[in-house]
């Protein structure tokens, strides 16, 4: 070949690198920071084979320079470890973009599968990934850091004593009790709702709305008085009072007193049968009563109903 032509070819593989030099930007040696924020598994330890370990990776850089998406890692590629296959691939790779208080904001999300298995544990690692960055006429690299974890057998072969396999990356292994708390809770919930209606129907003190009435107050004195003549007519004057002061008037009848207070409407026929029984007490012995159990147990019963009625109970 002559001198002539070698000076050609030459020349022209010259222009040919000067070209490709000028499209890509030189990697600078003077890198600007980029600030990178790792997300790794909680655990490091107890993997097998099938197993998808998530990385989420927050690369933080100034505006000026943007992440060149040929640089991601590739679906599918298989990662090495010192040179050697460790039967780990990129099982997914997404990236997101945002923009805040001017800089880039990148979020990789990188999920790694296991396809790799073996008798006894063995380490293992993610190994660092590298993505290129562009910008003011500069190209450069940066390395998120690799990330050791443990691959554990399926199965394990011979005797093991519990005590050697015990690491303190493992932590403690916890049982999820979601489901149970949450039945825990709704039982908790019904008991409270039920103890409270129970509260409000056989309780006599004024905790709650309502409770506090007249009657209310009449069902604690009826309840206490005695079986004789004189608690009879302690229990009788105290219903008369609970119908004065819930009516605010004299009342002698069911009809005039329900016509205030309709809620009485369905003892109508046992505030009938009260007052025939005061009248009785106080008036004319021979005045028929109409009730069938004894006079102090039919007032405490009574008692009791109208207080309901003034709960709204009925």
């Amino acid at each position: 070949m002559k001198l002539s032509t070698i000076i050609v070819l030459s020349q022209l593989l010259l222009s040919s690198l000067s070209l490709a030099w000028a499209a890509e930007p030189a990697i600078s040696k003077d890198d600007p920071p980029v600030e990178i924020t790792e997300s790794n598994p909680e655990r490091e330890v107890g993997y097998h084979v099938g197993d998808v370990l998530q990385r989420t990776i927050t690369l933080k850089v100034a505006d000026t320079y943007h992440l060149l998406p040929t640089s991601l890692p590739l679906v599918g590629n298989q990662k090495k470890y010192r040179n050697k296959d460790q039967g780990i691939e990129i099982y997914s790779s997404k990236m997101s973009e945002s923009h805040r208080g001017g800089f880039n904001i990148y979020t990789l999300v990188l999920n790694y599968q296991v396809f790799s298995s073996s008798i006894v544990a063995k380490p293992a690692a993610l190994p660092p990934e590298f993505v290129k960055f562009a910008g003011n006429g500069k190209l450069f690299r940066v390395r998120i850091p690799s990330w050791s974890f443990r691959i554990s057998p399926l199965a394990v072969y011979g005797s093991v004593k519990i005590e050697k396999d015990m690491s303190q990356l493992r932590g403690p292994l916890l049982l999820d009790d979601s489901v149970h708390r949450q039945a825990l809770n709704t039982a908790i919930g019904v008991l409270s709702f039920s103890l409270l209606g129970l509260l409000y129907i056989l309780g006599n003190r004024s905790w709650l709305p309502r409770m506090g009435g007249p009657f209310a107050k009449a069902n604690r004195k009826v309840r206490k008085s005695s079986d004789d003549d004189h608690g009879i007519k302690s229990a009788i004057s105290s219903l008369h009072q609970a119908f004065n002061q819930s009516s605010g008037q004299s009342v002698f009848t069911a009809s005039e007193f329900i016509s205030q207070k309709p809620g009485f409407s369905p003892i109508r026929e046992e505030i009938e049968q009260f007052f025939l029984l005061s009248r009785a007490v106080f008036f004319d012995a021979s005045t028929p009563s109409a009730i069938q159990d004894p006079p102090p147990i039919w007032l405490r019963k009574f008692s009791r109903r109208c207080r309901d009625c003034e709960r709204g109970l009925k």
